[in-house]
């Protein structure tokens, strides 16, 4: 099974839920559409999920794909998965702005996920990948302390100057 989210975003992602339509038929795909308008074929559609149904797919699925919120991207490798993620797009109306795109950037290049960029290679790094996960021990240790860094600066108390506790951060990003 495939199971892609979009996460929680007002804005639709629709260019995403168009690449879906082009998976080759034979899997199971499940996707969290979000406010998206357009309903990929031969996938069960989903506006919103409870958080316990997200982890449900992230942890039965062959694949995930994920834009490239923190949360859904923490929530995969927490799980072990290594999800493909597709950034979101200032200049697409897709988000207010580019972070998602440096984020994904800079967990790719420490291998925890696989970007893409253009959707027409969606369907070849979803066949060529049976199995997307990452070992154990890249799931915490030096990406947690980037995380909650990150956080940090985007939630705005590091202009505060305040550090972001551990303990903050995890009331807004449950723990799995």
């Amino acid at each position: 099974m495939i199971f892609v989210t979009v996460g929680t975003q007002a804005a639709p992602f629709d260019r995403l839920m168009r690449a879906l339509g082009d998976l080759p038929p034979g899997e199971e795909i499940v996707v969290q559409c979000g406010s998206s308008e357009l309903r990929p074929p031969r996938a069960t559609c989903v506006d919103f999920m409870p958080f316990e149904a997200v982890l449900e797919h992230v942890r039965n699925a062959r694949a995930v794909v994920a834009h490239a919120g923190v949360g859904s991207v923490m929530i995969c490798l927490e799980n072990g998965k290594r999800p493909i993620v597709v950034p979101r797009l200032e200049h697409l109306g897709e988000h207010p702005d580019d972070h998602q795109h440096e984020f994904a950037r800079r967990l790719e290049a420490q291998g925890l996920v696989t970007v893409v960029e253009d959707l027409a290679h969606l369907p070849a790094v979803l066949s060529n990948q049976r199995e997307l996960s990452i070992p154990p021990a890249a799931r915490g240790g030096q990406l947690v302390g980037e995380l909650r860094r990150y956080l940090g600066v985007h939630l705005g108390l590091a202009e505060r100057g305040v550090e972001a506790p551990a303990e903050s951060l995890e009331r807004q990003i449950p723990s799995v």
